[in-house]
């Protein structure tokens, strides 16, 4: 069977992507990071949904981006609360639609919110790469997405096909001829609701998923942060209740 490395938050997003992998006979390598992120509570999904059913592998990586910082997830700073709710993000989505479906418009311009954390997806797609191209596997599949989205330079379509490009150019394999990388984003032009439905339909059990930034106390999802609200938007769209709740 053909491999495939696919990286694997624990969020609804990366666990739609795992089945969509499964589901098209790949043999998947899950990858997951602990990199000093608030939100740790997304790497205990994330071996929930690798497990079931197994991922061929499923490895965690540490590191600490908080040395690092400039991030609300990674250092002290505040998560923004209320930016965003199931309604404007509605609204966002209407005006990214009428400025072009690859979300480059859309994104130019904008502030970028502070739960962005720099350089993440290219460090994440760098080690995935370093794996892939140890399992001879030329497909990498991430869940960016650039319709409901918090904005995120490194989810944007021109962003992943340089980095497919860099790929190509960098690795031992790739520059022998004997491999040839693609960087697979099946969720890139849906919406929060089409990708449940899709997952759905694959048998993804969202009860399993993660998405808040900053839990309660209690454990809790906040329901306020930007990733709770594209969350609750999506379970509206799809007309069904988010499990985690």
């Amino acid at each position: 069977m053909k491999r495939a490395v696919v990286l694997l938050s624990g969020g609804l997003d990366s666990a739609t992507v795992l089945a969509i992998a499964r589901s098209e006979g790949f043999q998947t390598y899950a990858l997951s990071f602990d990199y000093g992120q608030r939100h740790r509570r997304e790497l205990d999904s994330a071996r929930k949904v690798a497990a079931s059913p197994s991922a061929e592998k499923h490895m965690v990586i540490k590191f600490d981006l908080s040395e690092i910082g400039g991030s609300a997830l990674t250092s002290d700073i505040d998560v923004p609360k209320d930016a965003v709710t199931p309604s404007t993000a509605s609204a966002a989505l209407s005006a990214s639609s009428a400025l072009g479906a690859s979300g480059a418009s859309a994104t130019a311009g904008a502030v970028i919110p502070v739960t962005y954390v720099p350089a993440r997806n290219t460090i994440f797609l760098s080690f995935a790469l370093a794996w892939a191209e140890t399992l001879e596997a030329e497909d990498i599949f991430i869940g960016a997405n650039a319709v409901d989205y918090s904005g995120y330079p490194d989810c944007r379509p021109e962003y992943l096909r340089a980095f497919e490009t860099t790929a190509n150019l960098a690795t031992k394999a790739a520059v022998e001829g004997r491999m040839k990388f693609t960087v697979r984003a099946p969720l890139i032009n849906l919406t929060k609701g089409g990708i449940i439905r899709l997952g759905l339909s694959l048998g993804v059990d969202y009860a399993q998923t993660w998405s808040c930034y900053d839990p309660r106390p209690d454990g809790r999802p906040c329901m306020r942060c930007d990733s709770c609200a594209f969350r609750a938007k999506g379970f509206l769209e799809a007309g069904i209740e988010d499990p985690i709740l």
